[in-house]
C-alpha cells in the first residue's frame, strides 16, 4: 500500500448531506484534495469514469475546485471543469455531459468564510453514511492510486441549461419581474434566462461577488428580501424572485410586498403538476404548513411528509417516483418535465409559467391558503448541542400536550389549531424552530408550550421567540 498521503480532514465538516466548513480553518485545500481523492476512489468502486466540477462565486472557490480536481484525478478519474455556475447547473451537467456524477463547490447560503461540497455519484446524491464513508476512506488510506492521473478538460453547459428550460417552459404573456441574486452565482445566468423566457427583468445585485456586499444571499430570511419589496413598491414590476448563494433555492415576493413562503409556493406547483399527473405523490418536509396536505389531497394527490435536507428529499423522490417535492427552505424538486434535482432558477421559471396564465399574479399568490406563522427561527448552540437538545425533547414529548408528536426529523407537535417544530440543523450548530397557528392567540400558546418544554430539558437558553 502506498504511504498515507493525506491527513484526515476535521470530522465536523462531514455533515448529513454535504461537506461544509470554514475556509482555511477546517476546509483547507489539503483537506479538499483528500476528499477529492476519496471521492475519486469511490467513483472507481462505482464504475464512474468522470466527474463534472462546478463552483459558486465565493472567493475560495477556484483554489478549492483545483484541489478537489487534483484529488479526484489522483484516483484515475477524469474531471470536467464547468467553471463558476449555480449548483443546479452542476447537477444538469451530470445529465448533459453523460457522466452522471458531479460536485458543486459551494457554501450555499452560509457566511462568506464558509465553503463546501455537494456531491453526486452515478446519479445518487451522497448523504449520511455515504459522506462518512469518504472520511473513513481517508483515515484508512483506502484510496485508489492511479499510475496515470485522470484527464482534466473544460466544458461550458450554461447555454445548454438555458436552452433546455426555454424549450420546456412557456409563458402565456410577458411579465415584468424583479430578480435579486444577492451577489451569488445566479447573477451570471438568471437575467439572461428570464429575458429569454419573455420577461422584462429588473436586476438587483446580479454582479457575482463572494463578499456579498449588499445582503446575505438567503431568501428564507425576510430581512434579505427587503430590497425586492422596495423595488416592487417603486416600479411597475409585478413579481419578485430571489435566489440563494448557489441558486438551488427560490424566494418569492408579491407586488404588494408579501413573502410567499415555499410551502405555499408548493401548493401552486402541486396543483399544476397534479393536473397532468393524477394521483401523484407530493413530498414536503417537516417544516411545511398544515394547509399543504389537505390542499394536495383535495386535488387528488398523495401528500408525504419527510425529513428536511436536499439530499434526503432527493433520495425519497427517487425511491417513490414522486413527480414533485419541496422544502420550506426553498428547495424545489421537479421530476415532472425536469430531472428531479433542486433548482431555484427552474422553479422560478415554472412559477412564472403558472402565473402568466392569469392576469393578476398578485391575486393568484395571495389566494393561496395562509396561516399565522413564523419564519424559520434559529437557536444558536455549540457544535453537537442541537442534536442533544432535540433528543431530550423527544424523550419528554408529554411536555407538549399535543394531539400528535411527529419525530421523523426533530419534534413536530401537532394541535387542532397549529403546530410547533424543533429540529437540529444539519449544516450549522442551531436548533431550527417554526410555529404556525390559526390565530395569534394559538401561536402564542404553542410557543409558550415549547418555551416550557425547552426550559425543562435545557434551562437558561435565550430563545429566539
Amino acid at each position: 500500500m502506498p504511504p498515507h498521503p493525506h491527513a484526515t480532514p476535521a470530522p465536523e465538516i462531514f455533515k448529513a448531506y454535504d461537506i461544509r466548513g470554514i475556509v482555511d480553518t477546517v476546509l483547507t485545500p489539503a483537506a479538499v484534495r483528500a476528499i477529492g481523492h476519496a471521492l475519486g476512489s469511490e467513483a472507481v468502486t462505482r464504475g464512474q469514469q468522470a466527474i463534472a466540477v462546478g463552483r459558486d462565486g465565493r472567493l475560495s472557490g477556484p483554489a478549492l475546485a483545483t484541489a478537489l480536481a487534483d484529488g479526484i484525478r489522483a484516483a484515475g478519474v477524469d474531471v470536467i471543469d464547468i467553471g463558476c455556475v449555480p449548483t443546479p447547473v452542476s447537477y444538469f451537467a451530470a445529465h448533459e455531459l453523460g457522466c452522471n456524477s458531479c460536485v458543486s463547490v459551494t457554501g450555499s447560503h452560509n457566511p462568506p468564510d464558509y465553503n463546501g461540497l455537494k456531491m453526486v455519484l452515478g446519479g445518487q446524491t451522497l448523504y449520511g453514511d455515504m459522506i462518512q464513508a469518504l472520511r473513513r476512506r481517508i483515515a484508512d488510506n483506502d484510496l485508489v492510486h492511479a499510475s496515470t492521473p485522470g484527464n482534466l478538460r473544460s466544458a461550458e453547459v450554461d447555454g445548454a441549461y438555458i436552452e433546455r428550460i426555454v424549450a420546456d417552459v412557456k409563458l402565456s404573456r410577458p411579465m415584468k419581474i424583479v430578480i435579486d441574486c444577492g451577489n451569488g452565482v445566479t447573477g451570471g445566468i438568471a437575467p439572461e434566462l428570464f429575458r429569454r423566457l419573455g420577461c422584462e427583468v429588473l436586476e438587483l445585485f446580479c454582479e457575482v461577488d463572494g463578499k456579498f456586499p449588499n445582503h446575505h444571499p438567503d431568501p428564507s430570511k425576510p430581512e434579505n428580501l427587503q430590497d425586492v419589496i422596495r423595488a416592487l413598491h417603486d416600479t411597475d414590476a409585478e413579481l419578485g424572485l430571489a435566489f440563494d448563494g448557489d441558486g438551488d433555492r427560490l424566494g418569492v415576493v408579491t407586488k404588494d410586498g408579501e413573502i410567499i413562503y415555499p410551502d405555499r409556493q408548493l401548493m401552486l406547483f402541486a396543483e399544476d403538476v397534479l393536473s397532468r399527473v393524477p394521483g401523484g405523490e407530493i413530498i414536503f418536509d417537516v417544516k411545511c404548513t398544515r394547509n399543504l396536505a389537505p390542499w394536495i389531497r383535495a386535488r387528488g394527490g398523495k401528500p408525504t411528509m419527510w425529513n428536511t435536507g436536499h439530499a434526503l428529499v432527493k433520495a425519497k423522490l427517487k425511491e417513490t417516483g414522486a413527480p414533485l417535492a419541496g422544502e420550506m427552505s426553498g428547495h424545489m424538486f421537479f421530476k415532472e418535465r425536469w430531472f428531479g434535482f433542486d433548482d431555484g432558477l427552474y422553479a422560478g421559471a415554472r412559477l412564472l409559467e403558472i402565473l402568466s396564465a392569469g392576469a393578476d399574479a398578485n391575486a393568484a399568490l395571495k389566494a393561496l391558503p395562509n396561516a399565522v406563522s413564523t419564519p424559520e427561527l434559529n437557536l444558536a448552540m455549540n457544535e453537537g448541542e442541537p442534536f442533544e437538545l432535540v433528543q431530550r425533547l423527544k424523550a419528554c414529548t408529554h411536555f407538549f400536550a399535543a394531539e400528535e408528536v411527529i419525530t421523523i426529523d426533530g419534534v413536530r407537535s401537532e394541535y387542532a389549531d397549529g403546530f410547533g417544530l424543533a429540529r437540529p440543523s444539519n449544516t450549522t450548530p442551531v436548533v431550527v424552530l417554526r410555529f404556525e397557528a390559526d390565530d395569534e392567540a394559538a401561536l402564542a400558546r404553542i410557543q409558550a408550550t415549547f418555551r416550557s418544554a425547552i426550559d425543562a430539558v435545557w434551562p437558561g437558553l435565550s430563545l429566539p421567540f
